[in-house]
């Protein structure tokens, strides 16, 4: 049953990353022709390139969820295999009130990419989102199994509170350590294959339910990679990168691995926290571009990517990006040996 899982999975990953990639070239294209870019300021000719790319991502994302839920429901009732019981009223409604949370996040960044909203209704609009998952009473559990601490009831503070503070808090600062290409679809990609890994050992329906989520994500991401690379032909824009905090953080509630999700989170909370301590920053806090090299703009570095700058006394956006693509991966592996090594004898 596992293995067949496994090809279910693989199927929503391959849909999700030929969405984007089959449709990004003419997506680009349109995007250009309505006028939808921003400039690459990270390079000498600081040229436009095509904004909200991230639309292919969502589309993706949901693609391979839907197709998961139609293989399920079809495998289910047609071959009598039990592999998720789909028509259990609680699996349906967690699959739908995901994705509902992710596509009011996602509608959010496409409000933001057009508008530019404030920053105070970014940081409020959010809650909305949460209203699905808060909605359903069975969703994840109250308590949280905290890593050498062991498990915390959170009783009804886990509804009211902490799932609007995840969502709100993982969209918004995945938003946060974004402008270099290739940087914020390949960190996504190593968080969401890594907590899918985790997700898919725990072995229960609705940690499943967020394995398939993770791994479309990741799938809707390679394939937007093809195109966001050094040197990008399109941005994500608000509309990718709100998405992809979502997505995580849905899924972690849902599949009750909420621990590792901090945990592999951490480089966009150390960015959030620099750059709290500098004021929160609207500028000049990405690079200064020099002989092929970036700096920070100021003697003091204001962002995570600038200590980066500033300790490797300059580097190329394209080495910047890998860096940081490393740095995630090192929490990653940090949050898989944690959850495995107690877990050795379940195996």
């Amino acid at each position: 049953m596992e293995f067949t899982l496994l090809i279910v999975g693989f199927i929503s990953f391959v849909i999700s990353f030929l969405v984007p990639y089959l449709t990004l070239p003419r997506l680009i294209r349109k995007l250009k022709a309505i006028g939808m870019t921003g400039k690459d300021i990270n390079k000498p000719d600081k040229q436009e390139v095509a904004e909200m790319g991230g639309l292919a991502v969502v589309i993706g994302l949901c693609g391979g969820i839907l197709v998961f839920t139609g293989i399920i429901t079809y495998v289910n009732e047609i071959f009598e295999i039990s592999l998720i019981d789909i028509t259990d009223g609680k699996n349906l409604t967690l699959i739908f009130a995901s994705l509902s949370t992710i596509l009011v996040i996602a509608i959010i960044g496409i409000l933001d990419d057009l508008f530019d909203l404030r920053h105070s209704v970014k940081a409020v609009i959010p809650v909305f989102a949460s209203f699905p998952l808060v909605a359903i009473v069975s969703v994840g559990s109250p308590a949280i199994n905290i890593p050498f601490i062991g498990e915390i009831n959170f009783g009804v503070f886990y509804a009211l509170v902490l799932i609007p503070i995840a969502i709100t808090g993982c969209s918004n600062i995945t938003n946060m350590l974004a402008g270099f290409n290739g940087m914020e679809a390949g960190m996504g990609i190593t968080m969401s294959l890594s907590l899918a890994v985790i997700a898919l050992f725990i072995g229960t329906p609705e940690s499943f339910i967020a394995f398939i989520l993770l791994i479309s994500l990741a799938g809707a991401l390679l394939g937007f990679l093809k195109y966001n690379w050094f040197p990008a032909k399109v941005f994500p824009g608000d509309v990718g990168n709100l998405t992809i905090g979502a997505v995580i953080a849905t899924a972690v509630i849902i599949g009750n691995f909420e621990s590792y999700g901090v945990i592999v989170m951490l480089p966009f909370i150390i960015e959030f926290f620099v750059k709290l301590i500098n004021n929160l920053p609207t500028k000049n806090w990405q690079g200064k571009y020099i002989c092929g090299k970036l700096y920070p703009f100021n003697e003091k570095p204001i962002s995570f990517a600038q200590w980066i700058m500033y300790l490797s006394k300059g580097i190329s956006e394209k080495n910047l990006t890998l860096t940081f693509i490393g740095i995630e991966l090192i929490f990653c592996i940090v949050a898989i040996l944690i959850f495995f090594i107690p877990n050795l004898h379940n195996l």
